[in-house]
């Protein structure tokens, strides 16, 4: 294969590293250098519509990228780059900039955070503050903003009309001002931002922001969509779940997969937590007319496992982008209100109460799916943090190497727990499968089982 080469400069972020940071770069032995390629080729091929981790992997193969030092500070030699990430020759700016987010992120990440033992990562209230350097040190935390970010979650793989759907809410919130979060990935994650330009575009805004936030696992076969300006990587998908909430001031949330039902899950249970009993979060699932029984679904299977008190905590809105919108600019002003009066941040959620079961890191193993606790023999909470654990593997299995590699090698995953419980996740997941939910293109094979079991192991 003919080699093509390619130099990039930073235009913004990391125009100069430390010679130790240019080193650990250019050292093609090192964790940290694979992990940099691996997302810097995720970045060079936005807005591919292959969530199919074997494919990518064979594409990558022949990709490299190579740290180089000028007296002006780093150049980027790209190595058999996407040819999508080009126009004419030149790099998309979009995408220049993101490819140096990622250098800023996985080097602060692993430095900074990871190997300096500046934080006990064994400690909630240190990994809040981890997730907080992390955050400001992306210059993604603006103190001088009122509260007007509107997360959305939702499935990377969804048919034409939902993804209508999402660019129309997307739209109507635009109008309202308001800026928009997503896991920066297709589907449900792009339509909101794209809506939004064009939102933002007829009220004369142009500070739009449209942050994307994601993790090593995730970006490798979810490349961010070309409307993301502002892309964070955390080191793991628990900090990237607090990064959201504790970013977020109003979460809508679309129809979606696994990975929807784990954020749904995530919010929820530290939602539950009593601490935060009081505390106003607006938040919305909401889709078109067609997705009203899958919507419908899932509500069914939030009380059946968390109970009525849960579903309180959201509001269904079916087929009405304008509602949606006015829903959530109303929730955020009381979000505002709930602040002020209590002198909190608006750029960060301190006062919100994450219990260490959301937040420490979960390697989906197979001892370890078939370990959890899906019980409701324990608050409600604590059953949302081992379902969200559930989902979470569901998620590796489907889209992560390591998840992919370890079903491959020893079967599906086998989920245990009480009947009922077992048997709402069981019709949630076949209705995933049935509309197509869990990847965008080929035949679904399940990487989990169901294994009815009335205990948990201690």
């Amino acid at each position: 294969m003919v080699k093509h080469y390619e130099l990039i400069h930073p235009k913004t972020t990391m125009r100069v590293l430390s010679r130790y940071e240019i080193e650990q770069l250019r050292d093609i032995d090192s964790e940290t250098y694979e992990l940099v390629k691996r997302c810097c080729y995720a970045v060079l091929s936005a807005g591919s519509q292959s969530d199919n981790y074997l494919e990518l992997k064979e594409e990558f193969r022949h990709f490299d990228i190579e740290v180089q030092q000028e007296d002006r500070g780093i150049v980027l030699n790209l190595i058999n780059p996407p040819e999508s990430a080009f126009v004419d020759g030149e790099i998309i700016r979009g995408v220049r900039e993101q490819l140096f987010s990622v250098l800023r992120d996985v080097l602060y990440a692993q430095e900074s955070v990871l190997k300096a033992h500046r934080f006990n990562l064994s400690n909630s209230e240190d990994i809040t503050n981890a997730v907080f350097h992390l955050l400001r040190n992306a210059n993604v935390l603006k103190p001088d903003c009122i509260p007007n970010l509107a997360v959305c979650w939702g499935g990377h793989s969804i048919p034409l009309q939902e993804y209508q759907y999402t660019k129309d809410v997307g739209y109507q919130m635009g109008l309202r001002g308001l800026d928009i979060g997503t896991g920066c990935g297709p589907g449900a994650m792009k339509g909101p931002m794209k809506g939004a330009t064009i939102g933002h575009a007829k009220q004369h805004l142009r500070t739009g922001r449209y942050i994307g936030i994601t993790e090593p696992g995730i970006i490798a076969t979810e490349a961010p969509n070309p409307i993301v300006n502002e892309l964070i990587i955390l080191p793991d998908i628990e900090k990237r779940l607090e990064a959201f909430v504790r970013l977020a001031h109003g979460i809508v949330i679309f129809p979606g997969g696994p990975g929807t039902a784990e954020e749904l899950l995530y919010l929820l249970g530290v939602l539950l937590h009593p601490d935060n009993h009081n505390m106003p979060f607006p938040l919305v699932l909401t889709g078109p007319q067609e997705t009203e029984a899958y919507l419908r679904d899932i509500d069914r299977f939030i009380g059946s496992t968390l109970g009525s008190v849960a579903q309180k905590r959201y509001q269904i809105i079916i087929d009405d982008p304008v509602k949606v919108a006015q829903v959530m600019k109303e929730g955020i002003t009381r979000v505002e209100d709930y602040r002020r009066r209590r002198n909190d941040a608006y750029f960060f959620n301190w006062g919100l109460t994450i219990d260490p079961d959301f937040q420490l890191p979960f390697d989906p193993t197979h001892d370890a799916m078939a370990n959890l606790c899906l019980s409701k023999d324990q608050p409600a909470h604590r059953l949302a943090a081992d379902l969200r654990r559930a989902f979470s593997g569901i998620v590796a299995g489907n889209v992560k190497e390591v998840g992919i590699t370890r079903v491959m090698e020893h079967g599906p995953y086998q989920l245990r727990g009480d009947a009922d419980v077992l048997a709402g996740m069981d019709n949630l997941l076949s209705a995933m499968v049935s509309h197509g939910r869990m990847r965008i293109s080929g035949n679904y094979t399940p990487c989990y089982e169901i294994v009815p079991a009335d205990c948990c192991n201690e």
